[in-house]
Formats: C-alpha cells, structure tokens, sequence
C-alpha cells in the first residue's frame, strides 16, 4: 500500500507535527481495515432473501408476474398434458412454493402446452390395427383423450378387411374430453363359397397342404389307428369332398396317430384362439432344438378352436402366429 507521504520527511517535522501526522496515518488504515471488513461481510451476505410464491395452476403470464415481484426468475420447458383446459397453465414448478431461497434464484416452470392432440382426426381409408397402433403412440405418456369402442362393427365391403370405412365423431371435431371413436369396418368382400377338397387317404403334411391351397377352414382330431388302418393318414372328413361350403365353416378332419419315432413327437395342437372379425392367415411355425425354424402351416383361419397334428422333434417349440402377432407359443415333448 502506498502512502500518501513520504515517511522519511516526518524525521523533518516538529514533535507536535510528528504526533499529529502519526495519529491520522493510523486513522486511515484503521478505517480502511473497517471498510474492507464492510465490503468482505456484505459479499457473504449476498442478496435479499425470499419466499417463492406458489403458481402452480396459474396462466404463465400470471405466474410470471407472482415471480417477478419476488425477484426471480423463470426457466420454462415445455409438454403435452390429457386436459385441453391446461394449455399455457404451470403444470410444476421447482423448488416448490414457500421454499426461502435468495433473490435472482431461477425457478423451473413446466408449462403445459395442451393435449397432443385437439381435434379427431381422419382415420377412413386406414386399417384399424393401424390407428390403434397410432393412439397408443399418441398417448403414449399422457392419458388417452380417444378410445376406440369395441369391438366395432363389421360388414363386407369390397376395401380391404380391416379397413375403416367410417368413424364417429367425424374427423375436425374438438377434443374437450375423453371421445370413444366408433368405427364401421371392411370385413372385406363377401367370399364365394369354396369347394372341399378330397382329403382321405393323404398324410399329415400333404393333407395340410391341401387345406392351404383349397382355402378351407379346418377343425382336426386325432386318435390310434384301428383295424387296418395306417397310422399318420387322414381316416375321414366331414363335409364328403366337392361339397361347397363358406370360407370361415371348417372342415372336420380326423387322422391316425402317426407311428412312434425316435427322437420324434407326434401330438395334436389345440388352442382356442379369440374370433376374428373375418378370415385371417395363421401361420404355425416349429423351431427345433437347433435353432432351425420350419412352418408347419400357412392358411386362413376364422378364429375359435384352432387344431393341428404335429410330427416334430423332441423339444421343439411350436409357435402360432396371425397378422404378424405371435398368440402363444409352446413346447412339446416326449413323455
């Protein structure tokens, strides 16, 4: 620190003087010492404490307002909510309000910036699995604004099945709640009736290959062989061959339990599948032990009781599966 005189002249000075002079050096550094102190407390203290208001629910123009009276300061962010009533509301904010914080604190807002969706939009012309899919994504972190009323109603039309032909309420229509879509769906057109194949005779696979390209439903059963007959051959069926039945009526087919085989298991599938709206195509899939997958069977399906005969493996696992959605898988063994 420089002084503002050169200590070498007091020698020069007078006692009194040299008294003097002494006293109001010490005066200065002590009230320099005292304003450094001042200044040293002062930038602990920091600035002016305050309470953060509460404006949760509160319009953001509002919310703003409350805060800049205390001297703080929002950081906003933004996202959808369920209620259209919320838009442009303060959903959270943090730290919550009462907490005592200092002045020029950042207080975070989340300001909601409606539902995601506020009007029913357009959904003729797409399949149904592709708005249900499309909802799902939609709502996929808030709560569901539309839901689909089921099951809808079906009636054949030549579109696609499973195309949506009309839909309730109609698209534009505001959201200001929960809104059940109802939909009129494509069954797709109406089938001509299909002739039965000649089944009897013919083992499993070339049986089941028959079924595939005649187009048929298909109900089988399965028991020992008796008499003479063979074992893994069809026995009987029902509807007689060349008779004309309707897509979706299956045809009763009874088969020999096939022979045992090393290694093999030989079974009859039988699962009750959920009915479908019109003929769908199931697929039954056998993944052996090896990883290897082969498909048993490909063909279309009315839904209800679904069976099959099998020839497969130890341990293998038959998988089902019907518009690329697997409905149950299981795995057969030997006892």
């Amino acid at each position: 620190m420089k002084l503002p005189f050169d200590i070498k002249r007091l020698e020069e000075l007078d006692p009194e003087s040299h008294k003097f002079t002494l006293l109001a050096l010490v005066g200065i550094i002590v009230l320099m010492t005292v304003a450094g102190l001042i200044a040293f407390f002062l930038a602990l203290q920091g600035a002016e404490q305050t309470m953060v208001p509460e404006v949760t629910k509160l319009e953001l123009t509002t919310a703003l307002i409350k805060l800049q009276e205390k001297e703080l300061y929002p950081r906003i962010s933004l996202r959808f909510s369920s209620n259209p009533s919320d838009r442009g509301r303060v959903l959270e904010q943090r730290p919550p309000a009462g907490t005592i914080v200092k002045a020029g604190r950042r207080i975070f807002l989340t300001v909601s910036r409606g539902p995601a969706v506020n009007q029913v939009e357009n959904y003729v012309g797409q399949t149904l699995d592709e708005v249900k899919i499309h909802l799902q994504t939609l709502f996929a972190s808030t709560r569901p604004l539309l839901a689909i009323r089921e099951p809808p109603v079906y009636i054949f039309d030549r579109a696609p099945a499973g195309t949506i032909l009309e839909q309730k309420p109609v698209p534009g229509t505001e959201i200001s709640g929960l809104t059940e879509l109802v939909f009129l769906v494509s069954r797709g057109p109406e089938q001509a009736r299909v002739k039965v194949p000649e089944l009897q005779g013919l083992s499993i696979p070339e049986a089941i290959r028959r079924i595939e390209e005649s187009g048929v439903a298909f109900a089988f059963s399965m028991r020992a062989p008796e008499g003479r007959e063979r074992p893994g051959l069809v026995v009987s069926q029902m509807p007689a061959p060349g008779s004309l039945v309707a897509p979706d009526a299956p045809v009763s087919v009874l088969v020999s339990r096939p022979a045992p085989e090393k290694g093999m298991v030989a079974g009859l599938l039988e699962e009750t599948l959920p009915v479908f709206p019109y003929l769908l195509k199931v697929t039954l899939t056998a993944q052996y032990p090896t990883g290897e997958k082969i498909v048993l069977l490909s063909a279309q399906h009315p839904g209800g009781l679904f069976s099959v005969p099998y020839v497969v493996p130890n341990n293998t696992v038959l998988i089902l599966s019907a518009a690329n959605r697997e409905l149950f898988r299981r795995e057969v063994r030997s006892e």
